[in-house]
């Protein structure tokens, strides 16, 4: 990777595949602009078998939670690709909000977050560094690991 390099090129350099965008579970929009700035609603961990299920510190590992909210990161960019036709459009991403399936007390809510974070910054580099909140829930819908909700800037 270079920084020359668009975010779509970074994804190929980086052996990324983007999952086809959800569709919305209710009467909600996945993506809604206000000027330059991208809403996404919020998506639960997936990948090509199903939803990531179980509790973080209970059932399921801080790894696997870094991996589910890594899913939810790859699966909001294509989000924002169906919204904006390429992801290159982006200019920052200004927020990241993490919500973790996990035991009462478990404390590690925003390593597990990590796992988005650090993709964004891998594939926008320094523009891919947010704000951000990593919070630990005690149920998620369809018993989602992960599931996360951002703001992005885009050109």
């Amino acid at each position: 990777m270079t920084p020359e390099q668009t975010p779509e090129e970074r994804l190929v350099a980086l052996g990324l595949v983007l999952p086809p965008p959800p569709a919305p579970g209710g009467n909600y929009l996945p993506a809604k602009q206000a000027g330059p700035l991208l809403f996404l609603a919020g998506v639960i961990s997936s990948d090509e078998n199903g939803v990531l299920t179980g509790k973080v510190g209970d059932d399921r590992s801080l790894d696997e939670g870094r991996h589910a909210a890594r899913r939810c990161a790859l699966t909001q960019l294509a989000v924002i690709r169906q919204a904006l036709g390429t992801i290159d459009e982006v200019e920052h991403i200004v927020s990241v909000n993490g919500y973790v399936n996990t035991v009462a007390g478990f404390p590690d809510s925003p390593q597990v977050i990590n796992g988005a974070s650090d993709l964004l910054v891998q594939v926008f580099g320094e523009a891919g560094r947010h704000a951000r909140a990593a919070i630990g829930v005690t149920a998620l819908p369809r018993h989602a690991m992960v599931e996360l909700q951002m703001v992005v800037s885009v050109r």
